[in-house]
């Protein structure tokens, strides 16, 4: 499977969830991911409070540039904060 492959099989699908079960819940409150090795993805933030919201998340992910070592930074787009821009990947 290349990259475009994986990306596209990630598409629409929640970050975490189940391979059995990927798709967004009723009643959940989700961000998209937008950039970088999350691309397209949902991420649940149900529950979350308004300033951990304002301040994004650092996402394990083995898709980023370091592999399962890795995070990647994502914060609320300033004009869409359902939208949630990359900004990179850290160890």
């Amino acid at each position: 499977m290349d990259e475009r492959d994986s990306e596209q099989l990630l598409r629409g699908r929640v970050y975490g969830a189940d391979h059995d079960d990927p798709g967004p819940r009723p009643g959940r409150a989700y961000r998209e991911l937008v950039g970088g090795p999350l691309d397209g993805l949902l991420l649940d933030v149900t529950g979350w409070a308004a300033d951990t919201l304002a301040d994004g998340a650092d996402l394990p992910t083995h898709l980023g540039r370091y592999g399962g070592a890795g995070t990647s930074r994502y914060a609320p787009r300033a004009a869409d904060p359902r939208r949630w821009d990359w900004g990179g990947d850290s160890r």
